[in-house]
């Protein structure tokens, strides 16, 4: 029986650990890959985590599993298939057995979802982007492209309007699904050009992103569209299947919870992307494990 079971080893999960650990919990972290980091290791460049500037995302990743491992903290590579409450502690299923504690933090992560062009995994890093915020001084007074039609897609060329020389928002339907503030704020800058029933084919560039084909859906002609990096907004899918029957959730799959990382099951905690929150880094992802596992060792006491 351990005190912790934490699910996930992307950067929430290994916080989660190192607080945990420190705390004196007999903890065990669960991951499904053979390389504990998360998606920060698809990460070429991150810029904005404090004390670590322009560090590459896999060192980031590997700095943190360091961290863990420092401290003793045990690592299981199994697939997590079923999570069952019993009330004063927790059955974890896998494919490599049965687990039990008194308490479990799901640190699963989401991810985004993909245009699924040629181009799009070649060029990651490269100038394909799935976070603005993240990326988006790389490009500082080039032309960039944003793709998605909701609140993201609109607060990106927002954002990146503010430092890029041209921005161009591809959107797949006659008119944007964001809302209506940011609508007006948008068609109110002047380097940004909404380019509306379109989509993506394809993403060219050798080293790195050098244009975008692009479809007229009403015409069904091709051009080319020079641009130094892509944001793609399309939407971002919360790995929230374990817990999705067993805690409160919103219509998007992301999972109520707040700074205490508390659900609505006694001694079930989430920390990471799953949760719902304003804010998506990497920094709030840390800050979630803290949290998580601070509660978590409180509820063990």
């Amino acid at each position: 029986m351990y005190d912790l079971i934490i699910i996930g080893s992307g950067p929430a999960g290994l916080s989660a650990a190192v607080y945990g650990k420190r705390a004196g919990l007999h903890l065990l972290v669960l991951e499904k890959s053979p390389i504990s980091g998360g998606q920060v290791l698809n990460t070429y460049e991150v810029d904005n985590y404090l004390g670590m500037p322009g560090i590459n995302g896999f060192d980031m990743g590997m700095q943190f599993k360091e961290h863990a491992d420092k401290l003793g903290v045990e690592f299981k590579e199994v697939t997590v298939e079923s999570i069952e409450d019993m009330g004063d502690y927790k059955r974890i299923h896998t494919d490599g057995g049965l687990l039990e504690a008194k308490s479990v933090i799901v640190a699963s992560g989401a991810h985004h979802a993909k245009l699924g062009v040629p181009g799009e995994e070649e060029l990651l890093g490269m100038g394909v982007s799935y976070c603005a915020t993240c990326d988006g001084a790389f490009f500082r007074g080039r032309t960039v492209a944003v793709v998605g039609g909701g609140d993201v897609a609109l607060e990106d060329a927002i954002y990146l309007a503010r430092t890029c020389e041209k921005v161009y928002l591809i959107h797949r339907r006659d008119e944007l699904r964001g809302a209506a503030v940011l609508q007006q704020e948008l068609t109110a800058l002047p380097n940004v050009e909404i380019l509306y029933n379109h989509v993506v084919e394809e993403i060219r560039g050798e080293d790195a992103v050098e244009s975008l084909r692009l479809r007229n859906l009403i015409t069904q002609e091709s051009k080319e569209l020079p641009v130094a990096g892509i944001f793609v907004a399309v939407g971002i899918h919360p790995e929230t299947e374990l817990v999705r029957d067993l805690v409160a959730c919103d219509a998007g799959g992301y999972v109520l919870a707040g700074e205490d990382c508390a659900t609505n099951v006694p001694g079930l905690y989430v920390a990471g992307d799953i949760r719902k929150k304003p804010m998506r880094q990497i920094i709030t992802a840390v800050a979630d494990g803290a949290n998580a596992a601070v509660s978590a060792g409180n509820y063990c006491k």
